[in-house]
């Protein structure tokens, strides 16, 4: 029987835009109630200042973000920047406090140390139960995987957005043994809103509209060891990956194209099959019918993942384009789902599945 729960929840960092979308879906959600609402810069104004689209909530001062206000909830949403989440859950822990912790940053998502210091340059957290319901783990089922990871979980670190959009693009391919997971090549269109609100001149619309930016070339984003994690994770025995996220004129989104080589062997005509199994029940993450496209519009405002893959026969290569809603499904969404999981709600719970459109 699936139990049914009223928590409370205090989200850190409510001004920023993942936070602000926390509370969005938070406030769609039957069984969830705001409670503390935190800020650094921004504490003691009011959050409609910040975020006018949330009028019930709009009159809410916001306290300074520190575990006075945050302890004594259920749940405890880190929307922090990364190398912040971590000191203040330690905190929350020390305190005895018992809130499940779900954190929007990057500081417990990476597995092995060294990759964290190598593209952080911080001491490393932690690891927490990584809060993809979908990732495929070798030697499990399609349907548990990571969702018994994170059953009654008091810890959840969120995906990075293009970790989300990439895995759920190739996993299935590398799970099946169809391609190479050392010739992986990843190129992104990225909504503006996954660079943070903070003012910085590249990010003005004088400079954005019209323009596509390419930014952290050259194998520096900190999203790469995240996802050679997840393949990994998914049976790939190496994770060679070359990532170039681009900026362009949207306010969300994540497009993101991800190839790699067929194996030797491989029939091409289990390639969509292969996709097919993987993802024929799961709510949120859709393959496509043959011939249509992934767009984000589709999936603006919705916890959608839109796939599709083909085979190009003549280089070699497995394509798949993957699009979501990198507020969405790329962060709160994500974290609300795995949240519902670790609380033993129905996942879908309080998530939209249909998209705003035009």
């Amino acid at each position: 029987m699936v139990m049914h729960m009223t928590f409370t929840v205090a989200v850190a960092g409510a001004s920023g835009y993942a936070g602000g979308e926390m509370l969005r879906l938070l406030l769609a959600h039957p069984e969830a109630r705001i409670g503390a609402l935190t800020a650094h810069s921004n504490a003691g104004t009011r959050l409609g200042e910040h975020a006018p689209h949330l009028r019930s909530l709009a009159d809410r001062v916001l306290d300074r973000t520190d575990v006075d206000a945050l302890a004594g909830h259920d749940v405890v949403v880190l929307a922090l920047p990364h190398g912040a989440s971590g000191a203040v859950a330690a905190e929350l822990a020390a305190r005895g406090d018992t809130a499940v912790v779900v954190d929007l940053g990057a500081d417990h998502r990476l597995v092995d140390p060294v990759a964290w210091k190598e593209f952080y340059g911080t001491p490393h957290a932690g690891t927490w139960p990584y809060g993809l319901p979908e990732l495929l783990t070798a030697g499990e089922t399609v349907a548990s995987g990571q969702r018994q990871h994170l059953t009654g979980a008091t810890r959840i670190a969120v995906p990075g957005c293009n970790v989300t959009a990439v895995t759920l693009g190739l996993q299935p391919g590398v799970a099946a043994g169809l391609i190479d997971a050392v010739d992986v090549v990843a190129v992104l269109a990225n909504g503006y809103s996954g660079a943070g609100r903070s003012l910085k001149t590249h990010l003005l619309a004088a400079e954005g509209l019209g323009a596509a930016q390419p930014y952290a070339v050259g194998g520096s984003h900190r999203h790469i060891p995240e996802i050679a994690q997840n393949l990994r994770a998914a049976g790939a025995a190496d994770v060679t990956l070359s990532f170039t996220p681009t900026l362009v004129p949207m306010a969300r989104g994540i497009l993101a194209t991800a190839t790699a080589r067929l194996v030797d062997g491989a029939d091409p005509a289990a390639v969509r099959a292969a996709w097919e199994h993987t993802y024929a029940d799961e709510p949120f993450v859709h393959l496509l019918p043959e011939g249509q496209w992934p767009t984000t519009a589709s999936t603006l405002g919705a916890n959608t993942a839109l796939v599709q893959v083909a085979v190009d026969a003549r280089a070699g290569r497995v394509v798949t384009v993957t699009a979501i809603d990198n507020l969405v499904k790329g962060t709160a969404g994500g974290a609300l789902q795995s949240l519902n999981v670790a609380l033993g709600l129905p996942e879908t719970l309080g998530l939209p599945l249909d998209g705003v459109a035009p």
